[in-house]
């Protein structure tokens, strides 16, 4: 079925069994809380006075509960607000989703109003982060985070989405839970990583995807590091 790319997100969600999310609105993802308001009955939003505290309280809510917790935050200030949040999810072990939303595609990297790179800034403090361009790709991306921050040595992902491509539209299928690792990105990331169960296909803290190929060497050195 076609839908908009906000409410492809809001589905994909559902799919993870996120019931609650914690946000601050702002302009580039306002379209993203129009069709939030639409889920109002099976999505709870906790608005926060400010980003950094919605962090905070995503965090909180994935130690206390064992699930994924969920943030919302705008492009620029919005977005780097949440920095303290997923540095501590980080540094923590703590399954997050952060989601924000960024100026359309035409302005990416144009010095635009309230345009900032937040998935380099993220980079360093995150298992992965990511840059939605294509409402089309947006449904793996999230399955694939979801999987990623779960997964392995838990933490945080980011998923930046420009703004037009949450009013774009796109077919989408709903796909259970536990048919995810069978589809589209992740599919791929378990194929290429053959010695990795399915469960912990792509969870190398610090980065997206594993580079392929044989990974023994680094698991083996990593036995011999003082880390968690």
């Amino acid at each position: 079925m076609e839908m908009t790319g906000a409410k492809i997100l809001m589905e994909c969600l559902l799919e993870q069994g996120v019931d609650l999310v914690f946000g601050y609105p702002g302009g580039t993802i306002l379209n993203v809380y129009d069709e939030l308001y639409h889920y109002r009955d099976r999505i709870t939003h906790i608005l926060t006075a400010h980003e950094q505290g919605a962090s905070h309280a995503a965090d909180g809510y994935a130690r206390s509960t064992g699930k994924v917790g969920v943030c919302l935050a705008t492009s620029g200030p919005g977005a780097t607000n949440l920095t303290t949040g997923i540095a501590t999810a980080y540094m923590d072990s703590s399954p997050v989703v952060f989601i924000t939303c960024n100026v359309t595609q035409n302005l990416i990297g144009r010095d635009a109003f309230q345009e900032v790179d937040i998935t380099g800034i993220a980079m360093p403090i995150t298992k992965c982060t990511y840059l939605v361009r294509d409402v089309n790709n947006l449904a793996d991306t999230v399955r694939e985070a979801f999987a990623i921050a779960r997964s392995g040595r838990p933490g945080p992902v980011l998923i930046d989405i420009v703004k037009n491509v949450t009013a774009e539209k796109a077919e989408y299928e709903p796909l259970p839970r536990e048919e995810h690792i069978h589809s589209g990105r992740l599919a791929n990331l378990i194929r290429r990583g053959p010695d990795q169960q399915p469960e912990n296909a792509g969870a190398q803290p610090g980065g997206c995807e594993q580079a392929g190929g044989d990974d023994r060497p680094v698991q083996e050195a990593h036995a011999h590091l003082p880390v968690p």
